[in-house]
């Protein structure tokens, strides 16, 4: 599919799944070779991690753990109010973390979900993710490691990512575009 449409909003194919599984291979090798030594632990930021965690442990051959946890807005305030709604689950005092998010827009979930680990007394954070807007971003990170593709001001859905809970079934991602 080259275009598709939902909710009267219209999406054209942006990245496809083949673009995504090459960089998705690099990814993996890179975390390979850097944590060879290491038993990380990848921590997945829901819902939207999923299908590019799921495929980058494709690509990590070390010994690793997963885990997963899950943000949102608390109801009736800004955006900048996050509220953990369930976590790791492990002990993860003086263990290698690698946070993996689908995005990083503005960074705030990002941000509070660095501060939570730091709080558990992990022993290193690195964050890998599958899209960034640099542009977007309201805080400085030094421990953004992987990044699949930087993006421009896109609204972008497809490959986990979601339009009120649509699309994250599709395997290319789809970004915005304004109907003539």
């Amino acid at each position: 599919m080259n275009s598709i449409q939902i909710d009267n909003l219209n999406f054209e194919l942006f990245i496809d799944y083949d673009q995504i599984k090459k960089r998705i291979r690099l990814m993996g090798i890179d975390i390979s070779l850097r944590y060879a030594d290491k038993h990380p632990v990848f921590v997945g930021v829901l819902n939207g991690c999923f299908m590019f965690m799921a495929d980058l442990l494709k690509q990590v051959h070390v010994p690793c753990e997963i885990s997963f946890v899950k943000l949102a807005s608390y109801k009736g305030t800004s955006q900048g109010d996050l509220q953990e709604l369930f976590g790791v689950g492990m002990d993860l005092g003086g263990r290698d973390v690698i946070i993996v998010e689908d995005i990083i827009d503005s960074g705030n979930s990002l941000r509070h979900t660095i501060n939570a680990l730091e709080r558990l007394g992990v022993g290193s954070i690195a964050v890998c993710t599958l899209l960034m807007k640099p542009d977007c971003l309201q805080h400085h990170f030094d421990n953004i490691m992987y990044v699949g593709f930087e993006i421009d001001k896109e609204f972008v859905v497809g490959y986990g990512l979601d339009y009120n809970g649509q699309c994250r079934n599709l395997p290319d991602i789809y970004r915005h575009v304004e109907s003539t």
